[in-house]
């Protein structure tokens, strides 16, 4: 699959297959994501790939009605951004770490994978941030849902480029 093929066909998927993602398959993604541009190469991106007791405390953190959707997948990865203090390179931070999770996505599509990129309101809570081990210097930026495909999904309609480009002299 080309990259542009790739950018085009990759759908969000909330309906998965049971079996997890292989060790090996979810290794190669994580490795592609240190390929994000980052200013001064910081590599700020954190990955969690959850497993069953992490999920567990999650489930508990988000409650019943949360938990169900938090069973969506069979591999869970947390997404975060290391922050520094510096306003500006936290900026930069985060911004490097979102195309780090989006260079999972498109890695996982190329391969064959559904995927769903999510943030539920537990991530901002204090209770499910700690059930995942993540600091007070970490900006998370969601839940990456990885499994194998069971739907299909059809393109959603896209607003044409003039609409949001603007050329200046």
């Amino acid at each position: 699959m080309d990259t542009e093929q790739a950018i085009r066909t990759r759908r969000t998927h909330k309906v998965f297959g049971a079996e997890p993602v292989a060790p090996d398959t979810l290794e190669e993604l994580l490795e592609l994501a240190r390929w994000a541009p980052n200013h001064q190469l910081t590599s700020p991106w954190r990955f969690r790939v959850l497993g069953p007791r992490a999920l567990s405390r999650l489930k508990q953190a988000a409650g019943p009605e949360q938990a169900q959707k938090l069973d969506r997948a069979p591999t869970m990865v947390l997404v975060s951004a290391a922050l520094t203090g510096d306003p500006i390179q936290d900026e930069e931070d985060v911004q490097s770490t979102a195309v780090a999770a989006y260079i999972v996505l498109l890695g996982a599509h190329a391969r064959g994978l559904a995927g769903y990129w999510r943030t539920p309101s537990v991530l901002r809570t204090a209770a499910g941030r700690a059930a995942l081990s993540v600091g007070e210097t970490e900006r998370v930026l969601g839940l990456i849902h990885l499994g194998p495909v069971r739907q299909e999904r059809p393109a959603p309609e896209r607003e044409e480029p003039a609409r949001y480009v603007i050329h200046l002299d």
